[in-house]
């Protein structure tokens, strides 16, 4: 009965190690301080009524936002430990970390950027943007608008309990690489949490994914056709086209690892019968494409700031649209450019090749459409332009090191070397991250109400631009001096200078990340200086900016009709009203708290199922399955704003 209740549970599973002390007394001080303030302010109704049970994507986003932030400062620590690590671990020092501590921080580095950090960022940005750019009032499901957030925040939950129980996490590489992750090579309960959190939270992301799909393709403004629509719109359909392509793969693939570790099945084992090469083509035929699903909504980011900021349409509007329809359709057919030495031959190796040099024609056509757009443009240099002209010289580094590594020859050589760890940083970084602090810098007047603190955003932009070349040049040299990735000591002296010089680069990022929180304490302090009373802050030119800043949580008072490609631009320039009088009743989605019970069931499920808790097990299934129940007999799903109170609040606002 204990093993039925308790499972691998057991006192020894409690925090006994200095990490999981000191991350299990730093999580506790945090919830605890968290709750004080809350309660001092009396603040907690305000915050389940006002934003915990919303169904708006505007608050969502910012939730999304929020939460990945925080899984960015996390991730960030493990990153200054592992080059801490290397920097120290010459001959006879060893550094502070043993072997399998290095791997565990290694590993959960990777997946809380990628999958918390960095997924994080883009789905919240989408959740404000992609709405009012296609002059919708909302998501097409609210509810599972709602639940994707809660689950990607238990995923993200679940990641982070190693360090109350168990101790350990996965030490495996991010991507739980077979036949490491199987039974016989990590018996631990490490695997599991990266079973369980990459699951629930990729259930989040799919929703996300359906959802967008769906939104974008059901419910534009009327006349906003497909070729109407702003590149942002067209990056998170195409993005969001992926997520629906490959994410069902990932699921999948974990749920075989699952039956290994589980069930003593053999899909994946060194024996009677199982294929660990079988997992790799698999993980790999979504890892590849992630990096597109990534990228993609900052393409679109970067469209918009430069159309904006450079005062014309966008150059190549139906080449930018066939170029990221493009990028997303090759992108599948690339994965097994990663593992290239597996001996498949030279025909498969040509062709993945050959498809993934493919990859760099449609990128090359986005980028000389952002360059001909600037070409004669009256370029208003702030804060987003920054970022832009950031990326565009990280991403020309990094994009011409990926045709280095799609050379099979080449990637011989360099395969599983610090060139590659180089490389994906400087796409995730310089592509991705550099997008999403233009979008949050470009996009934050509209839905915060005040613009950020210009010069403060200069100097922490700067920041990361120079530290990011001192921390990852030195790891593209590194590379071809033959360092593998995962190392934790070397013998060669003549490394540590290198590894100094990316320790040195990545505290000139960490002064940057400091100066971007102060940016945000500077600006709210000076919010009254920088209100934006016009909605529309930096001259913009589709719909998102014909509302008010923030917007009214209906977005739009009247939908508006499109005739245009850049809407709001040819608005202003017929001197056109961006708001009819002529109000109708408004049907919207009630809050709802339905989307915490089923993820925190889906918390409790998982977390048992990594210990083998049975009970547990089958209480968090059971309560997943009733709150759905419940959820879909339940029609007092929605209300009506009366024409009445919009105008109410219309008026209100004019005021």
């Amino acid at each position: 009965m204990i093993n039925f209740i308790f499972g691998r549970l057991t006192l020894n599973s409690l925090p006994h190690q200095w990490f999981t002390i000191g991350g299990t007394v730093s999580l506790i001080i945090m919830a605890l301080g968290g709750a004080a303030v809350i309660t001092y302010l009396r603040r907690w109704k305000w915050l389940w009524n006002g934003w915990l049970t919303t169904t708006d994507p505007k608050k969502i986003g910012i939730m999304y936002i929020i939460v990945a932030a925080l899984m960015f400062f996390r991730g960030a620590l493990d990153a200054i430990m592992i080059w801490l690590q290397q920097s120290l671990a010459l001959g006879p020092s060893h550094g502070y970390l043993d072997p399998s501590h290095f791997q565990q921080i290694f590993t959960s580095h990777g997946d809380i950027m990628v999958f918390f950090a960095t997924m994080g960022f883009l789905v919240g940005l989408l959740n404000l943007v992609v709405p009012l750019q296609i002059g919708a009032r909302d998501l097409a499901f609210p509810f599972l608008n709602s639940l994707g957030f809660w689950l990607y925040l238990a995923g993200a939950a679940l990641m982070n309990t190693f360090f109350v129980f168990g101790g350990e996490f996965a030490a495996t590489g991010w991507l739980a690489q077979a036949p490491l992750s199987e039974l016989q090579f990590s018996p631990g309960v490490g695997v599991d949490y990266w079973i369980w959190s990459l699951q629930v939270s990729g259930l989040g992301t799919l929703l996300a994914g359906i959802n967008f799909l769906v939104t974008i393709l059901k419910m534009r403004a009327p006349g906003m056709t497909l070729m109407k629509m702003p590149i942002f719109v067209w990056s998170a359909l195409c993005s969001s086209f992926l997520i629906v392509t490959v994410f069902p793969v990932l699921a999948i693939t974990i749920a075989m690892l699952t039956f290994d570790r589980y069930l003593g099945m053999h899909f994946f084992t060194t024996t009677n019968g199982g294929n660990p090469m079988m997992y790799i083509n698999l993980i790999w035929m979504w890892g590849h494409p992630e990096v597109y699903i990534l990228i993609l909504p900052a393409y679109g980011i970067y469209s918009e700031i430069v159309s904006t900021f450079s005062h014309k349409r966008l150059a190549g509007y139906t080449s930018a649209v066939a170029s990221t329809i493009g990028v997303s359709l090759i992108a599948l057919m690339v994965w097994l450019h990663h593992f290239f030495t597996m001996g498949a031959g030279a025909d498969v190796n040509a062709f993945f090749g050959i498809s993934t040099e493919f990859i760099a024609i449609p990128t090359a056509v986005l980028m000389f459409n952002w360059i001909f757009t600037m070409f004669r443009g009256r370029i208003n240099l702030k804060t987003p332009m920054y970022w832009f002209l950031g990326f565009m010289s990280t991403f020309t580094f990094g994009g011409m090191a990926g045709m280095v590594l799609a050379t099979p020859a080449a990637d011989f050589q360099l395969h599983n070397s610090l060139f590659l760890v180089a490389h994906f940083h400087t796409m995730i970084i310089g592509g991705a991250l550099f997008g999403i602090f233009a979008g949050i810098t470009f996009w934050f007047p509209k839905f915060i109400g005040f613009k950020l603190n210009e010069k403060i955003g200069t100097y922490a932009f700067w920041c990361w631009l120079i530290g990011f070349f001192l921390a990852f040049v030195p790891l593209y040299i590194l590379g071809f001096m033959g360092v593998t990735r995962r190392l934790d000591h070397y013998t060669n002296p003549a490394y540590q200078p290198l590894f100094m010089t990316a320790v040195v680069g990545f505290i000139v990022i960490t002064l940057g990340s400091a100066l971007q929180i102060l940016q945000i304490i500077v600006s709210i302090k000076d919010r009254k200086k920088n209100l934006d009373t016009t909605g529309d802050p930096w001259d913009g030119r589709s719909l998102e900016w014909a509302t008010s800043s923030p917007p009214p949580f209906y977005n739009f008072a009247v939908i508006p009709e499109v005739h245009a490609r850049d809407e709001f631009w040819e608005m202003k320039k017929q001197q056109k009203a961006t708001r009819e009088e002529k109000y109708e009743d408004i049907i919207l989605p009630k809050n709802t708290a339905m989307g915490i019970y089923v993820s925190g069931f889906a918390l409790l499920l998982g977390f048992a199922a990594v210990w083998h808790m049975t009970l547990f097990v089958i209480i968090g299934f059971i309560g997943i399955v009733m709150c759905i129940i419940l959820r879909t007999f339940n029609e007092d799903t929605e209300y009506i704003l009366t024409a009445k109170e919009v105008k109410r609040i219309e008026n209100e606002h004019d005021k």
